[in-house]
Parts: structure tokens; sequence; C-alpha cells
């Protein structure tokens, strides 16, 4: 009775009603944030490397930037460049010594092995890739060779895998570039892949990829092409498409060159 009594008196001193439930005061809730929208663009200071017989190495820049569409969330961003060239399949032998002599013991084939393999980065690669982004993408170059075989009497083969490419890295064909590549504002990139002389002919894919936080935000992809040119791509045609005409031609090469070299002895003998 009390309670309705002293309804009648807010009313009339113009107190406002309110339940419990209402007196927490209302919070205005943020609008969500509007997500970055990043697009790279790719340029290369070639897209085709032209293998002479005097060719002894070259180097290709590859340089880019990143549209980006609304606010920028986070700012820190990295950028991994990769060159992979033709997969090939590779036999990979173990040697032992036995009787005195070197003999060939274990074999593991490695099905997909990429014959030329570069990875440029902005910053450490454990620092901008996260191990499943790798798992993944297939960035570094361990993750890059892949599709391997084996004798079921081989338990080792990680030790194959690591000699293959400890050799490919002595020969300049794996090649792991941290800290190569120049971010500069978070938005323009380039870097320089040198190319060894024993580059193989082929097409090569460049894959760029923007990173946030280990994480893919963005790739973009194009191809360059190795070939050789003049004489060398007429002899290495004839020797895939006519392989009896190479090996006489090679044959008589061989000859007409041993008869000059003896005469060239002979006339210096009589001097």
């Amino acid at each position: 009775m009390r309670l309705l009594r002293l309804v009648p008196l807010l009313t009339l001193l113009g107190l406002p009603l309110q339940s419990p439930a209402q007196d927490a005061p209302a919070t205005d809730v943020p609008p969500q944030e509007e997500l970055v929208q990043e697009e790279l663009v790719l340029g290369l200071s070639q897209n085709r490397v032209a293998i002479t017989a005097n060719f002894d190495g070259s180097e290709i820049l590859i340089f880019g930037a990143v549209k980006r569409a609304g606010p920028q969330l986070s700012p820190g961003a990295d950028v991994v460049i990769t060159v992979e060239g033709p997969t090939e399949s590779v036999a990979v032998l173990r040697k032992e010594r036995r009787a005195g002599i070197w003999v060939n013991t274990d074999q593991v084939t490695i099905h997909q092995a990429p014959s030329f393999y570069a990875v440029a980065t902005s910053a450490p690669l454990e620092q901008v890739l996260t191990a499943t982004e790798d798992l993944r993408q297939r960035i570094s170059i361990p993750r890059a060779v892949r599709s391997i075989s084996s004798r079921d009497e081989v338990t080792d083969e990680d030790s194959f895998v690591e000699a293959l490419l400890r050799i490919r890295q002595g020969a300049g064909l794996y090649q792991m570039r941290e800290g190569t590549v120049r971010f500069d504002e978070q938005t323009l990139f380039r870097t320089e892949v040198p190319l060894p002389s024993s580059l193989p002919v082929g097409l090569y894919t460049v894959k760029v990829y923007l990173l946030r936080n280990g994480a893919l935000a963005s790739k973009h992809e194009t191809a360059i092409r190795v070939g050789k040119v003049g004489l060398e791509q007429w002899l290495f045609a004839l020797s895939r498409e006519n392989a009896v005409i190479y090996a006489l031609m090679a044959i008589v090469v061989a000859v007409l060159s041993g008869w000059a070299a003896s005469e060239g002895f002979r006339l210096l003998r009589r001097q």
C-alpha cells in the first residue's frame, strides 16, 4: 500500500520511473572498422632471359607496389618473393665404401624438385611467416621440394633431401636471400635476384606474397621465360628432335678436332 501511495507522489514531483534493469547508462557501440583491401602490383626488369654462348649469369630486378583501399589497420607488413624454375625428377644416390671401392647403395627419388628456386624476404623468414602458412603456400626451400619415394630399406629420406639442398645451394641454384627486399612506406618494394651461369631453361614462376602477422594478405604471380638463342638454341633443339643427326655431327666434330690438333703438333715439331 505504501508503494502505491509513492507512485502518484513521484509523478507529481516530475521524477522518472525506471526499472532496475534500466539503471545502467547506455553506451554507444563503435561501428565495425572497415577491413583493409590490398592488391599487389608487380613489375620485372625483363620477362625473358636469353642464354648465349658467352652467358655467365644475369640478374633480374623485381619491383612493385601495394594498392590499398580503406584505412590501414595494422602498420606492420612484409613481402616475400619467390622465383621458381621448372620442376624435375631427381634421383639422389648414397655412396658407401665397400671392399676398397665406392658403390651406390641407397637411392631416393624426388619427383618434384625445382630446377631453380630463390626466396627473397623483407625480414628473416621465421619472423614474417608462420609454419602453418608455409605448409599451405610452400614458400621456404624445404617445402618447395616434395613428392619423395624410396625403397623400403631407406629410413632416412630427409638426409637425401638435405643433400640435394646442400648441393644446389652450393651451385647457386637454391638461394635464401633474407632481408634483401626493400619495403618503403609500406607501399613500394624491390629486390634483385642473381641468376647463375648454369641456369636451366624453361618457364620460371615469380610469386609475391604480402604477409601480415605471419598470414597471407595478398598474392601475385607472373612468369619469366629462360631459353637459349642463336647457335645454342639450334643445337639444343637438334639434340632433342633429331638425336641421331646430333650424335653424328658430334662424332664428325670430334674427329676433325683431333685431326686438326695432331696436324698442329706435327707442324710445331718440324720447326
